[in-house]
């Protein structure tokens, strides 16, 4: 497994997960869920405290996007080495005239998980789920369980088959 953590599949622990994630977790057998301190939940301390590699790590940015006078939302799964192109490929691609992060008290509002915790797994419906390719290609990836007193351990691709999941080059 990854790090010095206590890895358990996800589906046994869903009082670890964020209402809506333990709602789809029985859909992702592969899904491994290790408790950990709330207090390091943010990437960078967590990595170094818990032994997880930079690399290994993927988090997920919640953006809304406006075009037409409408706004919408979206996920943008990119690595925690990387920063999503929000501005270019995420707004092209979503055909948006501005993208920007979503503030914080409309992302956990509406996503009903807990800021710096919040993971493409159980978003509302309709929402498109943009994955970068090397988060789809890692063969294992740490990803935010809903909540911040945990963590989800997940092949990448594993996020490719979400509900309107879609993989581009997202980094820059």
């Amino acid at each position: 497994m990854v790090g010095n953590l206590d890895w358990r599949p996800a589906a046994e622990r869903t009082d670890l997960l964020a209402g809506p994630v333990a709602a789809v977790i029985g859909e992702r057998p592969e899904a491994r869920v290790a408790e950990i301190d709330p207090e390091l939940a943010d990437t960078a301390a967590f990595c170094e405290r818990y032994g997880v590699p930079l690399e290994v790590s993927a988090n997920c940015v919640i953006v809304a996007a406006k075009r037409g006078g409408e706004a919408g939302y979206a996920a943008c799964m990119v690595a925690a080495t990387d920063r999503a192109d929000v501005n270019g490929v995420v707004r092209r691609h979503l055909g948006a005239r501005k993208v920007s992060f979503a503030p914080m008290a409309d992302a956990t509002s509406l996503t009903s998980m807990e800021y710096g915790g919040i993971t493409p797994l159980g978003l509302p419906a309709g929402w498109p789920v943009l994955v970068d390719e090397a988060v789809a290609a890692a063969p294992q990836v740490v990803i935010g369980s809903g909540v911040r007193r945990s963590k989800l351990l997940l092949p990448g691709k594993s996020l490719t088959d979400l509900p309107g999941a879609e993989v581009l080059a997202l980094a820059r």
